[in-house]
């Protein structure tokens, strides 16, 4: 009794591990049995193999199949596995040859036609491919140009499972087939917002600069109209591009959210603006039969945007709290816990009440103080604890508006390399240390004796600490604020005056 053995992927998060997928024939009463915990999409793969296998040329005797996926307590999820169980089961019968298909990997969803489907998280799952040691992964032809993105890996495009099982030395007729391609990928490198664009509020613009050279989160409060969202948008192109190991992660989730990777790694930092409808499973990711990253995962490396954040659901909003601090988003369900990348920039904005015109110099607002506290009060004091600037922006007025002198605002450009420059500041002084970006850095490691700021230059918030005004987590993202306003100006260290702005930058909703 011949035993058919291959290997695919199972994906949980962005990990993979490596299954071994085995196919033996009995002379028993027809039937199609799968084992090692599979999900109901797997556990249709029966229906998807045995027409596809007949369609192809292949066909399977009718006897009982079985097909064990092994590690057996691994839960295994999507359609994935079906070209590696109709090649197990194929070679099983004797047609291609185990010892070949025992040294690829193989990943797609099949047809009933016998074409070969693309699917998503190919990036992810062939990097676990080349992470275990394996030299070729044979994927659908609309995956190619994904899975030749991991180094180091030989990719085999096939387009249906004939060419498959003929490229393992079955003896079969070639016949052309068209293979079945994913949509076009829009370039994301096109951007055309530029921060020159924002009219007035100098100080919010200054702000949105300080939050890209030390990758600080930002609440923007102010009426309608006022820029917020502008603001907001720029902040991507604010920030340098992504370095190789980030582009990866990117990329990885984007494949496994199924949009659309390029023939290239993303290097520009994305922007996730999710509406303020969306539940946590859509911000956070989740799923109850498998597992999806959600918007703060696709926004991992760039900025998360919520406009109207007070409209947000209460306890979708806390469920950002832990991600803010660990920079990892952790999905636990009964049999796996997914985990994502989660260090992403949030921007809040929100309105100073239900009507848009609290603090308006042109418009009456209609809002009792206690509708407005209970307005803003939607955002959890933890959760505001845990923004570094938090700015008001103003509606700019007629006179504004005329004046504005074009040639002296600040341009995308000329405010990337500022911020290059301070982070580059920044990574040569935390050489030594796993971070790279002041946002990062702990308090403990800036209040250290070695490299603790004199009396002088934190009296500012040392009072304020004393006086109730900022908790010591909010000390400790003042004194980070402080390094990335003096980083921005080539300083040493922070003086009086970087700590008094930054402190400022913090606490200016209060003012």
């Amino acid at each position: 009794m011949s035993v058919g053995r291959t290997h695919s992927v199972s994906l949980i998060g962005l990990h993979g591990e490596i299954v071994e997928v085995e196919a033996v024939f009995s002379a028993q009463l027809p039937k199609f049995v799968i084992i090692g915990l599979p999900d109901a999409a797997l556990g249709e793969a029966r229906d998807r193999v045995l027409p596809a296998a007949a369609n192809s040329g292949c066909e399977l005797p009718s006897r009982r199949l079985t097909v064990n996926l092994s590690p057996a307590a691994l839960p295994k999820q999507g359609s994935g596995f079906d070209l590696a169980i109709a090649l197990a089961a194929i070679a099983a019968t004797g047609a291609i040859a185990s010892e070949s298909i025992d040294r690829v990997v193989h990943l797609g969803e099949l047809g009933l036609d016998g074409r070969l489907r693309p699917i998503n998280g190919i990036l992810p799952a062939v990097s676990a491919v080349a992470a275990a040691g394996f030299e070729t992964v044979m994927v659908p032809s609309g995956n190619v140009d994904e899975a030749e993105l991991v180094p180091g890996v030989r990719v085999i495009g096939v387009p249906s499972l004939r060419d498959a099982a003929i490229w393992h030395g079955g003896e079969y007729e070639p016949i052309p087939v068209e293979p079945l391609m994913r949509g076009g990928v829009d370039d994301p490198e096109e951007d055309h917002r530029d921060l020159a664009d924002v009219i007035g509020n100098p100080e919010a613009v200054e702000a949105m600069v300080v939050a890209a050279a030390g990758g600080h989160h930002v609440f923007l409060l102010g009426p309608p109209g006022s820029g917020k969202t502008m603001l907001a948008e720029r902040l991507p192109g604010l920030l340098p591009d992504l370095d190789p190991v980030s582009a990866l992660e990117v990329s990885s989730v984007r494949s496994l959210a199924g949009l659309p990777v390029g023939r290239e790694l993303a290097r520009r930092p994305p922007l996730e603006a999710p509406h303020h409808t969306a539940t946590a499973a859509a911000l956070i990711g989740g799923g109850t039969k498998q597992i999806r990253p959600g918007a703060a995962a696709r926004a991992s490396g760039g900025v998360l945007f919520l406009d109207e954040a007070p409209e947000f659901n209460v306890n979708v909003l806390d469920a950002l709290r832990q991600p803010l601090e660990s920079g990892v988003i952790s999905i636990h369900r009964a049999n796996a816990i997914a985990q994502y990348p989660g260090r992403f920039q949030l921007v809040l904005a929100a309105n100073p009440c239900p009507c848009g015109q609290y603090g308006s110099r042109d418009s009456d607002c209609t809002c009792t103080p206690s509708v407005r506290r209970r307005y803003l009060a939607r955002l959890s004091g933890p959760l505001l604890d845990r923004i570094d600037i938090q700015v008001r922006v103003p509606r700019i007025t007629s006179a504004q508006l005329r004046t504005a002198d074009d040639a002296r605002r600040l341009s995308s450009r000329a405010a990337r390399e500022r911020v290059i420059a301070a982070r580059a500041r920044a990574a040569h002084r935390l050489a030594s240390t796993p971070w790279t970006i002041n946002a990062q850095v702990p308090g403990y490691w800036l209040r250290h004796p070695s490299r603790r700021l004199g009396p002088v230059a934190t009296a500012s918030i040392d009072r304020a600490l004393e006086r109730g005004g900022i908790t010591m987590r909010g000390y400790d993202r003042v004194l980070r604020l402080g390094w990335t306003l003096a980083d921005l100006e080539g300083a040493e260290a922070p003086s009086a005056d970087h700590i008094g702005r930054a402190l400022f930058l913090r606490k200016a909703m209060a003012s």
